[in-house]
């Protein structure tokens, strides 16, 4: 049941996901979108650790600093794409991770080549062809790019955060520091643009943006570490449908069957993906793969 808070967290990255529209359509500029996505983050974070006397000393700054530097990229270049792209498009693009950690196997991870994570990468680009054929004008492929860059720099960011969890590193340090360097990358993109008053309308927009950012966070940090990890990950793509149906509620954004059919093969290429790197990390550990493990897990 813990696994369930991955559905909060994937409605919060939705409703995100709208605001970013939202704030760029009333005239928010990317750099203050990063800032305001980071404020509250680092806000209640610091405060916390602060309150409760924990060390704000990272176990490996080497993993933190590339954690930080390809998830902050991936978090620009994914707003980009939100501000530009219908909604269900850009989110599904920036879903894209798993299918590029499955191709970078297949092209460098020797003997973890094998027939599933072919079929999930072949899947997986279908999808995305899928997506970009109907939903994508003319004068929208570069935002389309970017959200492609986005999913291949969130899949280096996963990387990383994996080596993270195997040092023993806390899940709230490695989020804070990557809202401070979220902060810091607005506060610097802000200031190259030159600062300016922000009006009432524009500010509510952004801050609904950062608070449904940070919920998602928590609620995704407590469904990874209570819940069953294969169950949580494959939560994670209802973000997508959540995505979907806020882009025909409010922008009228009706994919064709196509684009809809895309983004099932990215959904099931994601989890295909997912479910064959779980197993083989649980043979590889000497742990029964069968259902009624997981099942137990799940409980």
């Amino acid at each position: 049941m813990q696994s369930l808070w991955m559905l909060l967290a994937c409605a919060m990255f939705a409703i995100m996901g709208a605001f970013v529209k939202v704030a760029a359509d009333l005239g928010a500029s990317l750099p203050e979108i990063v800032l305001f996505r980071g404020i509250p983050s680092v806000l209640l974070l610091l405060v916390w650790a602060r309150a409760t006397r924990r060390t704000l000393r990272p176990r490996n700054w080497r993993l933190h600093v590339w954690r930080n530097v390809s998830g902050i990229a991936s978090m620009w270049l994914g707003f980009f794409a939100l501000a530009r792209l219908p909604l269900p498009t850009a989110v599904s693009l920036n879903y894209t991770a798993p299918l590029f950690i499955a191709g970078w196997m297949l092209i460098w991870g020797g003997s973890q080549r094998d027939p599933v994570r072919i079929l999930a990468v072949l899947a997986g680009f279908l999808g995305v062809l899928g997506v970009l054929r109907p939903s994508v004008e003319r004068d929208q492929w570069f935002a389309a790019l970017m959200g492609l860059g986005a999913g291949a720099l969130a899949a280096v960011a996963m990387m990383q955060i994996r080596e993270l969890g195997r040092l023993g590193e806390a899940e709230w340090r490695t989020v804070l520091l990557f809202s401070v360097g979220v902060l810091a990358s607005g506060l610097t993109g802000q200031s190259i643009l030159g600062w300016r008053v922000l009006d009432a309308q524009t500010i509510g927009a952004l801050t609904v943006l950062g608070g449904a950012g940070l919920i998602g966070q928590l609620a995704m940090t407590r469904a990874f570490g209570l819940g069953s990890t294969l169950l949580t990950a494959a939560l994670q793509y209802t973000t997508i449908i959540f995505a979907a149906l806020i882009g025909v509620v409010f922008w009228g954004d009706h994919p064709a069957i196509l684009a809809w059919a895309g983004m099932a093969l990215i959904i099931g290429s994601g989890l295909l993906s997912i479910w064959r790197t779980y197993t083989e990390g649980r043979v590889l550990r000497g742990v029964d793969p069968s259902p009624s493990t997981n099942t137990q897990e799940v409980r």
